[in-house]
């Protein structure tokens, strides 16, 4: 007895360890341009997150973090959640009446007017 509750907890911390890398990619994601100025690799790592952000909203693939947590979760005698990591907890927590599809819309949003301030540095390097 003692074994399993020593291992379901390992594998809830390891579940909330994934839920917080999660909410650091996702804080990467919304405001890593602030981070990148001067900084190519970055840039192109942040540019990289935004379209992953892109497609993992738009296109039914689940999310590696997502799929991770879950089954620690459920390792754990958890019930893991259903859906999106978005859905799941910024759903709940920032907008609790809000659609999915808006939700959804709001984040790719994000990620398309990040790019585009990106495609307009750029255009403004080569112009000079």
């Amino acid at each position: 007895m003692h074994a399993a509750f020593l291992t379901s907890n390992f594998y809830s911390a390891m579940a909330v360890c994934v839920l917080l890398l999660h909410a650091l990619f996702i804080v990467w994601v919304v405001f890593g341009a602030f981070v990148t100025r001067s900084r190519p690799v970055l840039r192109w790592m942040h540019i990289a997150s935004l379209v992953w952000g892109i497609f993992t909203e738009l296109l039914p693939w689940p999310c590696p973090l997502t799929v991770l947590e879950n089954w620690l979760e459920a390792k754990a005698g958890v019930q893991p959640y259903q859906g999106g990591f978005l859905l799941h907890y910024l759903d709940k927590l920032v907008y609790p009446d809000i659609s999915a599809t808006v939700l959804t819309a709001g984040g790719v949003l994000v990620c398309v007017l990040n790019l585009a301030l990106y495609g307009r540095q750029m255009w403004i390097a080569r112009s000079r």
